[in-house]
């Protein structure tokens, strides 16, 4: 039994240590998306799409507004001549043409978040690829990104990765 012990001891003492060097460091890294993205070519290309439906959207609901504004003063420079069927069609068409207006406005501002998730989402593609490369490349456990509120604390051990990203994504200082 004695034996037994010693030799339980002399395993332990022998394996022990080699345990503690075979554990290798945990590796962090963070970066922040938003500067990435800022540095971004294809960024500028979907923000000029972006800006263009907008202007094309805003273009449009300006001439509705204009034409319900001709079609109010219309109505309200004639509204003593006409009958009370005639008053009440022209004023039910004005909260018609006004509704309709109005739906636009919602549609175009719906449009232009889909538009812009639908031209953002290859950019946060390609940024995920990159980060994923660099974890298994550069043997990461964990990459934060700083500007997703995530994180509240991150220590100067964290290795900053977004000089890499940019590096890796062709993203010019």
């Amino acid at each position: 039994m004695r034996n037994y012990l010693k030799l339980l001891v002399i395993t332990a003492l022998i394996a022990f240590p080699s345990l503690s060097f075979a554990q290798k460091a945990l590796k962090f890294g963070h970066f922040n998306s938003q500067e990435i993205i800022q540095g971004m070519p294809e960024r500028d290309s979907a923000q000029v799409k972006l800006q263009k439906l907008q202007k094309t959207l805003e273009d449009q609901l300006e001439v509705m507004q204009v034409e319900y504004n001709n079609k109010l003063q219309e109505y309200l420079k004639q509204k003593d001549g006409y009958t009370e069927l005639i008053r009440k069609t022209k004023e039910e068409e004005l909260g018609q043409y006004q509704q309709r207006t109005q739906q636009f406005q919602e549609n175009a501002s719906q449009e232009l978040r889909q538009k812009q998730e639908e031209f953002m989402q290859p950019i946060a593609d390609k940024i995920k690829k990159a980060v994923n490369d660099l974890g298994k490349d550069n043997g990461f456990i964990y990459i934060f990104d700083l500007a997703s509120n995530a994180i509240q604390y991150h220590s100067a051990d964290s290795q900053d990765i977004t000089p890499l990203l940019k590096t890796k994504l062709g993203i010019k200082k």
